[in-house]
């Protein structure tokens, strides 16, 4: 039960890091500023995905 759960937990920050670095990869913010956001998700993938939902640039939004 416990391995089942954490596997889970895993795959949900996973697809959540993927969703989140291909915001960063679709916003208007420089370059250097999308490799930081990017590095920052890798390498950090909860810590990361926490900063950038508080402060990480987006994506265009079509309406």
């Amino acid at each position: 039960m416990g391995s089942t759960f954490n596997g889970l937990i895993g795959l949900i920050i996973l697809a959540l890091d993927i969703w989140a670095i291909i915001n960063v990869l679709k916003s208007n913010t420089g370059t250097g500023m999308k490799i930081i956001w990017v590095l920052l998700i890798i390498f950090l993938p909860v810590l990361g995905l926490i900063i950038w939902a508080i402060a990480g640039p987006r994506g265009n939004v079509r309406v």
